[in-house]
């Protein structure tokens, strides 16, 4: 009994776990639509109130709408008058004192993390933490900046140390290169496996060995005649 128990909750826990994902994400975009069109009912005039209630009632229409508001939002920010809008709001919001701390921290996270030249993330590593001898996965964000480079001699990398089995809390150290063994397995089978508290192993990456050199026999040397 207690087999065929543990067989039915492996097959049904991946599926309501992504289904609780997915509604949860679907119940955000939902509710940001939401939010905006009653925010909307304070300007537009008291007939499109019908127009409003219906719209709150057409479910996974907030989806469609974000979406394709992200879509339009991403063309516009990519021509040159766009990028000057952007410009002109990035300036504004870094003049107001308690806005200018919050987006300038969260832009600078987000353009690193998502930039496509960036390497955060790019990279799973094994380093010894919390102490000798005792290792763990570890992701490369980067490299020591600023005045913490000054005071670390040699080379240094940034790495970013998930928790289990949540991987979106952790720690951030700075280790030395020399101490860092780079990984074959990519960036989601690395998270797989710290999810999975290591129950999930990544397939093994085998780096194929350069082919050797092909050995030639050497011709026989011509041994001068004797008389």
């Amino acid at each position: 009994m207690k087999k065929y128990l543990i067989a039915g909750l492996l097959v049904w826990l991946p599926m309501a776990v992504t289904i609780w994902v997915l509604q949860a994400a679907l119940g955000l975009l939902d509710g940001v639509f939401g939010w905006l069109l009653n925010a909307g009912r304070a300007i537009l005039p008291a007939a499109a109130e019908p127009l409003i209630d219906l719209l709150l009632k057409i479910p996974g229409l907030g989806v469609l709408v974000m979406l394709l508001g992200l879509l339009l939002t991403g063309v516009f920010a990519t021509n040159m008058a766009g990028q000057w809008f952007l410009r002109q709001g990035h300036r504004l919001l870094n003049k107001i004192p308690i806005v200018k701390s919050i987006y300038s921290s969260v832009k600078q996270v987000s353009d690193t993390l998502f930039s496509s030249s960036g390497n955060a993330f790019r990279e799973a590593v094994l380093v010894q933490y919390p102490r000798q001898g005792s290792w763990t996965i570890a992701f490369v964000t980067g490299k020591p900046s600023g005045e913490t480079a000054l005071h670390l001699h040699g080379e240094y990398l940034s790495v970013y140390v998930p928790t289990t089995p949540n991987p979106t809390s952790g720690f951030f150290l700075m280790v030395p290169r020399a101490d860092v063994v780079v990984l074959q397995m990519s960036v989601d089978e690395a998270l797989k496996y710290v999810i999975s508290m290591g129950v999930v192993a990544p397939p093994l990456h085998v780096v194929p060995a350069a082919p050797a050199p092909a050995i030639t026999a050497a011709a026989p040397s011509a041994e001068p005649a004797r008389n």
